[in-house]
């Protein structure tokens, strides 16, 4: 083995806690088949860890840190992202010199994924799941206007209409606006006034009680530091 390369450690990727919309994003990319054989097109993703909504999508022919810098940049103008920390895939488009220069610019903490390891970013890998074993998914696309129309009318879907079970079954714009709350509520009063008017049915069993997530964590106990803005580093 004198030949061989040294052995490279790679750290685990940060613990990274969520307990309101806007502070952990994660994003990736995933290939959406043409009809012609062996030719794909490129969905570039992002997720709000907290609320599970898609907070910015683009679909390209190719992959391309350039154009993932576009997406933020835009992204940029519609919000404030200063403070938001972004988690990514260890692939080249998510570590481009043009991407994380802005990223800096705007405030944008980040941190990366273990290479060829998909626990280390699951939210956006479960969005991914959900995306392509939807029924109506069409398996593949027959130009990127199609694969345009159709990722956007299934992203509105999944963000005002989708009752996501790890948000309590209400969509993710509900849990971004708080609405989860008061839908909570009214569904833990409706399980209160049954067990009232039919006591027997329920027996000795506790009734199940609503109550909204308020903190969600990405890769825990992973207590790594992750990398982050020179002039956010605590000095000695």
């Amino acid at each position: 083995r004198s030949n061989s390369k040294p052995k490279k450690k790679v750290n685990n990727p940060p613990e990274l806690t969520a307990t309101a919309p806007n502070q952990v994003w994660c994003w990736d990319i995933t290939w959406l088949p043409l009809r012609i054989k062996g030719m794909f097109l490129f969905a570039y993703v992002i997720i709000d860890i907290f609320d599970r909504s898609i907070v910015g999508w683009e679909i390209h022919d190719c992959e391309d840190a350039s154009l993932a810098r576009d997406l933020f940049l835009r992204l940029a103008k519609k919000m404030n992202l200063k403070g938001v920390h972004l988690h990514a895939d260890n692939g080249n488009p998510m570590k481009g010199l043009s991407l994380l220069s802005l990223l800096y610019v705007l405030g944008v903490r980040y941190s990366f994924s273990r290479p060829r390891v998909s626990n280390d970013n699951p939210f956006i890998e479960s969005f991914f799941k959900t995306m392509k074993y939807k029924i109506g998914y069409p398996g593949s696309f027959r130009n990127i206007d199609h694969a345009r129309e159709w990722l956007a009318c299934f992203i509105h879907w999944y963000n005002h209409h989708h009752l996501h079970s790890a948000i309590g079954y209400v969509t993710p714009s509900q849990k971004r606006n708080g609405e989860d709350v008061k839908l909570f509520e009214i569904r833990n009063q409706t399980i209160q006034k049954a067990r009232e008017k039919n006591p027997l049915r329920w027996g000795s069993r506790k009734g199940r009680s609503w109550n909204p997530c308020d903190t969600v964590v990405l890769n825990p106990g992973k207590k790594v530091r992750a990398e982050q803005n020179p002039n956010e580093r605590k000095t000695a």
